[in-house]
């Protein structure tokens, strides 16, 4: 029913395709630029809906192909290559691979597990501590859910919870939103951070708004709160009534780590060198993506990855299209479809965007229930907005630094599993022991709910630092 579904879907979007080439409805754009719009409702249909079940780089493909085939100039269909972003999120995909091949994650992921007594609520802490220290030694939430997930896997095998309980959804959905959600708070904690500062610099007027620094100032307080709240409520819902037996406390407290390697001694060092050169951005003036390239030469130069790594350790189908959609920005703008967009989505803002609080709170609910519709891990959204942003400052001066929040929180959502494709990759690591998919749409609802008192806390930091009204 889902695969034909999504051929339906796939069907009526492309036949709109057609439509709008072949009829060119639009008064306001010319035929070239109805031909491109054609082209990028394709593209769009193909990240979304995956037909046939063509990867994400193949949609980009294809649009390269095509705006080359319009008559745009390759500077242009290209550039989301030549951004900094780009040469982040490579060697970035290197650190998670160092960290999973190493052992270092899972050694780190048990070491903080064995700290505590085990209980429901020691454990849930320990899953905020694990989430957060691994999402400062890589982005890469995918890596992260495959070394968290497994280990959870463990704790209620050893805690003997029965699978579908209440328990058993409580240690994984924890598990899994900890992997998922802390790093959000600062640039280098998710892919998502260089993939928005990408998009950000490929739009003339926005070049350089996002950095290190600038991330952390917006992101740090919400997502934490977000963090802390998830966690809680968490608990809160899903708790069992009986406690983990004693001897189960002790087979967990005893579960064997051996001896710490070379490798992940220098993979620990490296990683953390990395952080701390993040940190210290504006003190030592060096780009991050210098950081992270660096970073990736001394995985090999240390041995840590040899030359065969090299493709087996960088997801080159995501790389190629996380690059060709930060192009769609320069697209958008070379064809005019940026403008003509801002004259329709800036008029439509109108009822909330004089004012901060309802514009932070609207834009975040719509982001929210969009999310149902743009399962391609919310890339082709972020095309779409961010190169809107400059007019929609101009008319209603919400700072381009506001949407960073709005995106991102989005682009986590996970209310149903097929939106999120680390809950996908959690579910088929869990098999069988996955979590209650009632479970599932309570914890996506307390996320949200999470957000929202995020939003409404952060709002007097984030006009503070003139985010409204510039």
């Amino acid at each position: 029913m889902a695969k034909n579904a999504t051929h339906i879907a796939s069907a009526l979007i492309l036949l709109a395709a057609a439509f709008v080439m072949l009829a060119q409805p639009f008064a306001d754009l010319s035929n070239t630029t109805h031909i491109m719009l054609g082209g990028i409702i394709i593209t769009l249909c193909i990240w979304i809906f995956k037909p046939l079940n063509l990867p994400y780089s193949v949609g980009g493909l294809f649009l390269a192909a095509f705006s080359l085939a319009v008559g745009l100039s390759p500077a242009v269909v290209f550039s989301g290559f030549s951004q900094s972003a780009i040469w982040t999120l490579i060697p970035a995909l290197f650190f998670g691979y160092v960290l999973q091949r190493t052992g270092l994650g899972k050694r780190i992921a048990l070491g903080i597990v064995k700290l505590f007594k085990p209980s429901y609520p020691t454990l849930v802490l320990a899953w905020v501590i694990i989430g957060t220290v691994l999402s400062v030694l890589t982005p890469s939430i995918t890596v992260r859910i495959a070394i968290v997930i497994p280990i959870a896997l463990e704790c209620c095998e050893l805690c003997r919870i029965e699978k579908n309980s209440r328990g058993n959804s409580l240690i994984l959905l924890t598990a899994f939103a900890m992997a998922l959600i802390p790093g959000a708070g600062w640039l280098s904690g998710m892919l998502g951070g260089p993939i928005i500062q990408g998009m950000f610099n490929a739009v003339p007027g926005l070049e350089g708004l996002v950095t290190f620094s600038s991330w952390f100032n917006v992101m740090f307080l919400p997502l934490m709160l977000v963090t802390v709240i998830v966690a809680a409520a968490g608990l809160f819902l899903l708790k069992p009534k009986e406690k983990i037996p004693q001897e189960v406390a002790t087979a967990i407290k005893n579960y064997p780590l051996a001896k710490m390697t070379r490798q992940e001694i220098i993979a620990s060092i490296i990683l953390s060198c990395v952080f701390l050169m993040f940190v210290t951005s504006r003190f030592h003036g060096i780009p991050d993506v210098a950081v992270c390239l660096a970073a990736a030469f001394a995985f090999f130069l240390s041995k840590l990855l040899e030359p065969a790594d090299f493709n087996a350790g960088v997801n080159w189908d995501l790389v190629v299209f996380i690059g060709i959609a930060i192009s769609l920005g320069g697209i958008f703008v070379e064809t005019g479809l940026s403008e003509w967009l801002a004259g329709i989505i800036v008029p439509a803002l109108s009822p909330i965007g004089g004012n901060p609080w309802l514009f932070m709170f609207g834009a975040v609910t719509f982001m929210f229930i969009w999310r149902f519709f743009d399962i391609a891990i919310f890339i082709p959204t972020m095309a779409i907005v961010i190169p809107i942003i400059p007019a929609i400052q101009e008319a209603y001066g919400i700072g381009p630094l506001a949407w960073l929040p709005i995106l991102i929180m989005a682009h986590n959502a996970f209310f149903m599993a097929y939106q999120n494709i680390w809950a996908v990759m959690s579910r088929s690591i869990a098999g069988e022991r996955a979590w209650d998919n009632k479970h599932m749409s309570a914890y996506g609802v307390v996320y949200f709910v999470a957000c929202l008192v995020a939003v409404a806390v952060s709002m007097p930091l984030w006009s503070s630092i003139g985010l409204f009204g510039g």
